[in-house]
C-alpha cells in the first residue's frame, strides 16, 4: 500500500495540538474570538502537515464555490479557444477554476449546460450563446438564483446582465466601406442566423455602408445561413448556380469566408481577381491560405479576460450593477481584397 495519499484534516491538526476541531476551524478562518497565539500555532501545524482545505466541504458550508461555469458554442473555433484562455488566466490568478461546456450551436444543449452548472453550485457563469438561441429564459433562472452572469461576443439582448463585446455594427460598416474604397461595387454578404444579435448588427452595418455610398443593392447578394464553413460554401454555390457573380464577399465570420473561399477555388475563379473575400474574427487559418484573407481582428483573448474580471468583481460584491464593455477591433488588410 505504498503510494496511498493521506489527506490531512482539521481533526488531525486538532489531535496534534490537543484542542477541538471547531477551534482549529475558527483559527484557520481568522475568527476574532481565537487568540492570535493559537492562530499562529494552528497555521504552523497546518503547514507542517501540508493541510489544504476541502473545496467541496467549504462550498457546502459557505453555500458558494470558487468554480466558474463557461458555455461556448464550440471549442474548435480559434476565437472561442482564445477567449477561454483569457478567462482561465484571470480565473487562475484570482483563485477560481472553470467548468467548460460546449453548446455545439444547440439551444437545447445550452439550456442543459446551464442547468448542470446551476446544480454544480457554480459561483458565476460566462456565456457566448448558440446560433439557435432565441430567448434567454434559462439565463433568467441563473439570475433568479443570484448566480452572476456575463455574456461575451454573442450576447442575449433580452437578459439584463454584464456584456463584453465589440461594436459589430461599426466593424461591419467599416469593412464594407473599405471594400467600396478598393473599387468593389457588387458586394455580397453571407449572413448568419437572422435572430442572432451579432449577425443582425453586422447585417445592418453592411446595408448602411452600401446606402451611405449610394450603391445599388442586389437582393440576391444577401445569403442567410449558419456560422460554419459549409454555410459559406453553400451560399457561394447558390450564387454561382444562379449566375449571380459578386465582385466581393463580406462574410459574417471567418469560417463562412473560408467555405466561400473553397467554392470559389473549385469554380476556377481567382481571388481577388474575380471575387474578393473579407472575413470576421481573425482565425489563424486566414493567415495560412494563399492569398491570405482580409478580416476583422476581434480581441478574443482580451474579451475573455475582461469577461472573467467583470464576473469575479460581481461575485465578490465589487460590482453591483451590470455593465457593458465595448472593446476595439481592427481591420487586417491581406491579399484576398
Amino acid at each position: 500500500m505504498k503510494n496511498v495519499t493521506i489527506h490531512t484534516t482539521i481533526i488531525d491538526i486538532a489531535n496534534r495540538l490537543g484542542i477541538s476541531a471547531s477551534t482549529v476551524s475558527r483559527a484557520l478562518n481568522d475568527h476574532p474570538d481565537i487568540k492570535s497565539e493559537t492562530k499562529e500555532l494552528v497555521r504552523k501545524i497546518a503547514k507542517e502537515l501540508k493541510y489544504t482545505p476541502n473545496p467541496i466541504a467549504q462550498s457546502l458550508k459557505s453555500n458558494r464555490t470558487t468554480t466558474i461555469g463557461v458555455i461556448v458554442p464550440e471549442i474548435k473555433h480559434d476565437f472561442f479557444s482564445s477567449a477561454i484562455s483569457g478567462i482561465e488566466e484571470v480565473a487562475y490568478q484570482s483563485g477560481y477554476t472553470i467548468i467548460l461546456c460546449q453548446s455545439n450551436e444547440s439551444y437545447e444543449r445550452e439550456v442543459l449546460n446551464t442547468n448542470v452548472l446551476m446544480h454544480h453550485r457554480v459561483a458565476g457563469v460566462i456565456v457566448s450563446i448558440s446560433q439557435n438561441t432565441k430567448n434567454g429564459e434559462h439565463f433568467q433562472d441563473l439570475l433568479r438564483r443570484r448566480i452572476p452572469l456575463v455574456f461575451f461576443d454573442r450576447v442575449c439582448d433580452d437578459v439584463v446582465a454584464s456584456k463584453v463585446m465589440i461594436d459589430d455594427y461599426k466593424c461591419a460598416f467599416d469593412a464594407v466601406t473599405y471594400l467600396i474604397s478598393r473599387g468593389y461595387k457588387r458586394i455580397a454578404h453571407f449572413a448568419g442566423p437572422r435572430e442572432l444579435f451579432v449577425c443582425k448588427k453586422r447585417l445592418s452595418g453592411y446595408f448602411d455602408a452600401l446606402k451611405h455610398a449610394q450603391m445599388f443593392l442586389n437582393n440576391g447578394f444577401v445569403q442567410y445561413g449558419g456560422m460554419h464553413e459549409q454555410d459559406g460554401y453553400n451560399s457561394m454555390n447558390v450564387l454561382l448556380n444562379e449566375n449571380i457573380i459578386p465582385d466581393a464577399i463580406f462574410a459574417v465570420n471567418d469560417p463562412v469566408a473560408l467555405g466561400a473561399y473553397q467554392k470559389i477555388k473549385e469554380a476556377k475563379l481567382k481571388i481577388p481577381g474575380d471575387i474578393a473575400i473579407m472575413g470576421f474574427s481573425n482565425n489563424k487559418i486566414t493567415g495560412l491560405v494563399d492569398p491570405q484573407i482580409t478580416t476583422i481582428d476581434q480581441p478574443s483573448f482580451e474579451m475573455g479576460k475582461k469577461a472573467a474580471e467583470i464576473l469575479i468583481q460581481t461575485i465578490e460584491g465589487k460590482l453591483l450593477e451590470p455593465k457593458t464593455l465595448i472593446l476595439d477591433a481592427t481591420l487586417i488588410e491581406r491579399g484576398s481584397t
